[in-house]
């Protein structure tokens, strides 16, 4: 697929965030609740599914006549006509309930062009030390990223911390095991089982402040890493930002990626009704969507999202999760004033160049302008 000037387009650039009909090629059990399912990329799409180790992807499903929507991590190195996704049973999760009774190969699901930047930033891998700290599902696209740095360089290494409840909720354990074999002395893999005995106790209970700091001085000095990947539940997350900060690491050396915020909305809850009625003062809010431009009314009452505002006249308009933490509905604030709830997926320079996320997004100006082509 050919970007700007007859250039190709480097694998993970942005795009626009598209579904796409993807047929279920292999669906293989991870565990007693996860299961890997790959699908199939025909070559006319292949060029919409170029990612970067670490992006993930959002997948969409009508379940008892509701849309369902849910982002889920590439799993796999990058390899043409083809994309794997970690699913892990939610406890009263819709999606990923109905995807390990229902999902099978043959099946056909709607799969959105891979998008976030949850990717290396280092120009060079050659020498350097890259560690991530996974929890659960975490793994996910760590373990992606973790086969990329060590291919790309004989003298890269990696550490990883994963942590579990037990050795049989542990995802890719065989496939962690091959990495471990193929690259014995430049990737250090060290599991944390917070309900089972190890014969080490520095492995053996919950991630704390505490196990924390003594894995840091033990086992994975903060000194020697030059980039480092969180991903798992906000307070694991949050708990290791703040003591990497705390032993002096730069934040920019920090990237994380959240599988839960601990916010129970889902961005398929039904949205209640607004009505504009012509008593009320509303807010103007007009956005560019592929060169289109639309404008809707929102009541100032209603208190709603640019994102919720704008699917009342353009159901097309991306978004996955719809918490924050997925980044798919991305737009630049052309004009106009807002406040974000809430921001786990932009970086501190997308913001500095005007990004907002419109999920999390509230007008405070009368009148807004945002586009999601740029």
């Amino acid at each position: 697929m050919a970007g700007p000037a007859g250039s190709a387009r480097p694998a993970g650039a942005r795009r626009r965030a598209r579904f796409h009909p993807l047929e279920v090629a292999a669906v293989r059990p991870l565990t007693a609740d996860a299961i890997e399912v790959t699908f199939a990329v025909p070559d006319h799409l292949d060029g919409e599914f170029d990612y970067l180790p670490g992006q993930h992807v959002a997948l969409r499903a009508d379940l008892d006549g509701a849309e369902v929507r849910r982002s889920y991590s590439l799993c796999r190195p990058p390899e043409r006509g083809s994309v794997s996704v970690a699913i892990k049973r939610d406890q009263g999760g819709r999606f990923s309930t109905w995807a390990l009774s229902e999902l099978s190969p043959g099946m056909t699901l709607d799969v959105m062009s891979p998008q976030g930047s949850f990717t290396s930033a280092l120009d060079s891998v050659a020498g350097a030390h890259v560690a991530g700290i996974a929890a659960g599902s975490g793994i996910t696209p760590i373990m992606a990223l973790a086969g990329a740095v060590l291919s790309r360089s004989a003298t890269s290494r990696f550490s990883l911390v994963y942590t579990n409840r037990s050795t049989t909720d542990v995802m890719f354990l065989d496939e962690l095991a091959d990495l471990k074999d193929r690259y014995p002395t430049r990737l250090a893999i060290h599991h944390v089982l917070s309900g089972e005995q190890r014969s080490a106790p520095l492995l053996s209970g919950r991630i704390d402040e505490d196990r924390l700091q003594r894995i840091f001085a033990d086992l994975l000095h903060p000194g020697t890493v030059d980039e480092w990947f969180l991903c798992g539940p906000f307070g694991l997350v949050q708990l290791c930002r703040d003591t990497l900060a705390s032993a002096g690491v730069d934040a920019a050396h920090v990237r994380y990626e959240l599988f839960t915020t601990g916010e129970t909305r889902r961005a398929d809850d039904p949205a209640r009704p607004v009505l504009v009625r012509a008593d009320e003062p509303v807010v103007s809010i007009a956005f560019t969507l592929d060169g289109q431009a639309a404008r809707v009314q929102s009541p100032v009452s209603a208190h709603e999202t640019i994102l919720a505002a704008a699917l009342r006249v353009r159901p097309d308009v991306p978004f996955a999760c719809a918490g924050g933490v997925c980044g798919t509905c991305r737009a630049r604030l052309v004009d106009g004033a807002v406040s974000m709830t809430e921001n786990y997926a932009l970086e501190p320079d997308e913001i500095a160049r005007g990004y907002v996320l419109t999920c999390q997004s509230h007008p405070t100006s009368d009148a807004v302008t945002v586009d999601y082509d740029v």
